[in-house]
């Protein structure tokens, strides 16, 4: 068995999309994976499954086109996925800093394109660490959060829509989760 954290892209957001967590942690236990847990209402999950991976994401994208046509994003990733990545994170990212997220690259998402992009933003009081899951993002400062390239230029950016956004706090919990 390998557990997975499945991390679905703008569902339960300003009141559109809406989806009973609940509900779909019975749907997807129905589809055939265990231990089927969540964590808050915007679209964090967690199971176990002995499925391949490449038809992991066949069965969950069939499903979403099914039962949830507006989720048409997510990020899969194991256990192995998450420590391997936790051990190559940058000093940077475990000190105190206004603010920190991880940009998750989804399935199927051109993940050179989106690193050209995000490399030719010019950057004001934040780093960058381009991970193998996503694109973790430090903004230094609270007053200047407002001039950062985080702020000002990323929902313009065309792949946008096809990221999924996790705060550190979430980052965090999505381990723990993923070593229950």
């Amino acid at each position: 068995m390998i557990r997975y954290a499945l991390l679905v892209r703008g569902i339960n957001v300003g009141g559109k999309n809406k989806v009973v967590m609940a509900q779909l942690r019975q749907e997807l236990t129905e589809l055939g994976l265990e231990n089927v847990e969540s964590y808050i209402n915007s679209g964090n999950i967690f199971f176990d499954t002995n499925v391949p991976r490449t038809k992991l994401i066949e069965k969950l994208q069939s499903f979403f086109e099914r039962y949830y046509p507006f989720i048409q994003s997510f990020s899969l990733m194991s256990l192995e996925d998450y420590e391997k990545e936790l051990r190559n994170l940058p000093d940077w990212w475990n000190h105190e800093m206004a603010r920190k997220d991880v940009l998750f690259y989804t399935e199927g998402m051109d993940v050179d394109q989106v690193i050209e992009k995000v490399n030719s933003l010019e950057l004001v009081d934040e780093v960058l660490h381009f991970g193998k899951l996503g694109i973790f993002w430090g903004k230094l400062s609270e007053e200047t959060y407002a001039k950062t390239a985080y702020h000002k230029q990323l929902l313009k950016l065309p792949f946008y829509g096809n990221i999924t956004i996790r705060n550190a706090n979430t980052f965090d919990k999505i381990g723990h989760f993923l070593k229950q």
